[in-house]
């Protein structure tokens, strides 16, 4: 076995072009491979570990006070199925003032309980200590030290109740946004009571509705408020790195088959050039069995190293992005690639490479030593002679027609080489798609083109506007320049038997004019109606039609839901302006929204409102939308990785096929062919497969665009609009087929020139 592995290296060190090449396209696929399943991974594995290690509730459940004593909710802790429980705590929602102060205005769901611990939800207290008497809350943040200063600051509530923050904890269940001692919160008045609960069985959601019905069996009907489930809460976290995933996986099995082809492509040639060489070592009393294994270990060694710097780029590549995707979730929730991924990545791709080349090296298997020496490297006479006779009779100038049918002389190489530009052209293709996608989404997220100015209302800590709201939208109306005017009013509100926050947007004047998509139903036109997002609404299980309950302090109010807007967010509702009207009629608006006329100066206007007004505080609206910045800049690379691989591809190709041809070159230098000649004819035989790739690449990656599309949607929660699907133009469309010729001749000019700088002299030395 050391002699096979001693003539492996030796072919290595002799044949270093073809060595680097594999190693560099292993490298990338790897580095597309270790991305893809180290996101996978984090998707579900650092919650899954952080819900165990906490004890996570599967269900929360939230209970009318007045229905269902504490007695009897005490009981069901014993029911069938049920685990753990812990509770029964009281829950009340407060209204944090908008004073400008530790925690932002809104509501706030604070639940009474008397410690971090227990047997369920156990708490990860990070910072401070637990809530021990009247006026101290303990308050839900990510494990972030910019958090760290908010311990000892000052809650003020609108209900009068001040608050010290004395603690900071991380729940992965969400159970609560605040906690205090249950004295504190008997002194609260609550309302509600909640559960929690662990069951036996809790792996889908039908398990859990079984579940808690059993548990819940004899309570009084009316008396469940709401229950929320793990799963959801799983699946809100995993929302960023799902809509990743679909094409950073696609990527990286694209990158994977383009390697496949590759080392097939390169072990074959090997096989081919060395036939004296196995000949040689056959009648040197090699088995059949120890020259096939110099061929695999030939592949190996390079893919081997390859994989390995790969798996360290992945890893460098990844962790940022892993923070990117997960950011603000806390890390508690522990990122990071497990030792899993590099595993597999590290005995998977080496695996693959070697099962890639398996078929063209069994070739050196079956080959006698006889057959060997005897044959030469070169084609076999009268390949591709019946084409080259077809293309003679053309008009093309001899140096195309010749290189025209230089593949059909090595046609399996030919095919493998036109593989790996059919899928380099898919990934360019696939990479556009996104970009105009992501290009459009962007768009529509920032409404360009229909928001150019968004005015800000003094906060307390600023200079407060001495105009009121009627009057400030009077004024943003009469300036010059402008078209629409749309009067907004961000407001946290709740949703009865939910804990969290629910952000409502209250419009008034030109919302018509904002620009949102409405994927289905229509928009918000009169009082008591709100627009959702898909994301809200599969969130929360609600169609169209259906009648939603908003809270604002003491006031609440039904609308009812009249439109899918298309938006990622599953924390916002878009509703009427008389809504807020009802929940609370002395608030107004805290921004504007502005729309100007073609050609007017956004930055004008905003100096006129100032001057105008010094209490307002106008800003040129965003034109970037920066989760779409990301996925193009991660789909970007991934483009360029795979077009890099692809193009070694052909480099490789036309090295083999120059090495072979050496005494044909000599022959046509010698009865007159320019080198200008030689490289013509060398790059038009790559570039007709370029071309031929891209025709059949192309719509390869608009269906691969759309498979990868509807699933990142889908992950996100996002009913598809056409504007996202269907992004494709004539103009575009060619200019990928031009990709594919761009592949095929980057890949092939450089050997192309080698060639043509061959002197006759020494082609035919080598012979």
């Amino acid at each position: 076995m050391s002699v096979v592995w001693s003539i492996a290296l030796a072919a290595v060190r002799q044949r270093r072009l073809q060595s680097t090449i594999l190693a560099v396209v292993v490298m990338c696929s790897t580095v597309a491979i270790v991305v893809a399943l180290g996101l996978l991974e984090a998707s579900s594995g650092p919650f899954d570990r952080t819900f165990a290690k906490q004890h996570g509730a599967h269900v929360v459940a939230t209970f009318d006070r007045a229905t269902v004593p504490d007695a009897l909710l005490t009981q069901t802790a014993g029911r069938p199925g049920v685990e753990a429980a812990a509770g029964p705590f009281g829950q009340t929602v407060v209204t944090v003032a908008d004073i400008r102060q530790s925690l932002p205005p809104g509501p706030l769901t604070v639940v009474g309980r008397p410690g971090p611990g227990g047997p369920v939800d156990q708490v990860d207290l990070w910072a401070g200590r637990w809530a021990a008497g009247p006026g101290e809350i303990v308050v839900n943040r990510p494990v972030e030290p910019l958090f760290s200063d908010l311990v000892g600051a000052t809650v003020q509530t609108r209900e009068g109740v001040n608050f010290t923050i004395v603690g900071l904890v991380s729940s992965v269940s969400r159970t609560s946004e605040a906690w205090v001692t249950p004295a504190q919160m008997q002194a609260m008045n609550p309302k509600t009571t909640q559960m929690l609960y662990r069951f036996t069985k809790a792996e889908t959601e039908g398990d859990l509705r079984a579940a808690t019905t059993s548990a819940t069996a004899g309570l009084p009907s009316s008396g469940m408020l709401n229950q929320q489930s793990y799963l959801a809460v799983k699946q809100d976290v995993s929302r960023a790195a799902a809509a990743y995933l679909p094409f950073l996986v696609g990527f990286g099995l694209l990158g994977l088959l383009v390697a496949v082809l590759i080392v097939a492509n390169v072990i074959g040639g090997a096989v081919v050039a060395g036939q004296r060489h196995i000949g040689v070592l056959k009648s040197l009393g090699f088995t059949p069995n120890q020259v096939m294994g110099v061929y695999l270990a030939m592949v190996l060694l390079p893919g081997f190293a390859g994989c390995l710097v790969g798996t360290g780029l992945g890893a460098l590549v990844s962790q940022p992005l892993l923070q990117r995707v997960f950011a603000g979730i806390g890390s508690s929730i522990g990122l990071g690639v497990s030792l899993w991924v590099y595993l597999a990545a590290l005995i998977g791709v080496p695996a693959v490479v070697v099962l890639a080349a398996l078929i063209p090296a069994s070739r050196a298997h079956r080959l006698s030593a006889a057959e060997t020496i005897r044959a030469g490297s070169a084609p076999q006479p009268g390949r591709g002679q019946a084409i080259q006779g077809l293309l003679s009779g053309t008009p093309l100038p001899r140096s195309v027609s010749l290189g025209l049918g230089l593949p059909f002389a090595r046609p399996g190489r030919s095919t493998l080489t036109l593989a790996a530009i059919v899928l380099g052209v898919a990934a360019v293709t696939l990479a556009t798609g996104l970009f105009q996608t992501m290009t459009a989404y962007g768009d529509t997220a920032q409404r360009v083109g229909h928001v150019h100015s968004v005015v800000y209302v003094g906060r307390p800590d600023q200079i407060r506007p001495k105009l009121n709201d009627a009057a400030i939208e009077a004024l943003l109306r009469s300036q010059p320049g402008v078209r629409y005017v749309t009067a907004d009013a961000w407001i946290d509100v709740q949703l009865p038997g939910h804990t969290g926050r629910i952000k409502a947007q209250f419009l008034r004047g030109d919302a018509a004019t904002r620009g949102d998509v409405v994927v289905a139903g229509r928009y918000i036109s009169g009082p008591n109606e709100v627009a959702a997002p898909s994301a809200f609404l599969k969130r929360f299980g609600l169609n169209i039609g259906d009648r939603l309950t908003l809270a604002l302090g003491g006031g609440r109010t039904q609308a009812t839901i009249v439109g899918e807007l298309m938006d990622a967010a599953n924390d916002l509702v878009i509703a009427s302006w008389p809504t807020l009207t009802a929940l609370d009629p002395k608030r107004g608006a805290t921004q504007y929204e502005v729309r100007l006329a073609p050609g007017a100066d956004v930055e004008k206007f905003n100096a006129a409102v100032k001057a105008a007004e010094p209490g307002l505080y106008p800003q040129t609206k965003s034109q970037v939308d920066q989760n779409s910045v990301a996925i193009i800049s991660a789909a970007s690379i991934f483009t360029l990785l795979l077009g890099t691989v692809a193009t070694l591809g052909v480099f490789n190709t036309v090295v083999l096929n120059t090495r072979e041809r050496r005494r044909d070159l000599a022959m046509l230098k010698s009865i007159g062919m320019t080198p200008r000649q030689v490289t013509m004819m060398m790059v038009t035989s790559m570039a007709a497969l370029g071309a031929f790739g891209g025709l059949i690449g192309i719509p390869i990656g608009i269906a691969s665009h759309r498979v990868i599309v509807l699933a990142m949607l889908n992950a996100v929660g996002l009913t598809a609009p056409d504007i996202l699907l269907d992004v494709w133009q004539a103009t575009a469309l060619a200019a990928l087929v031009v990709a594919g010729v761009a592949i095929a001749m980057l890949g092939a000019f450089l050997p192309a020139r080698s060639a043509a700088t061959l002197t006759i002299a020494e082609a035919l030395r080598t012979e």
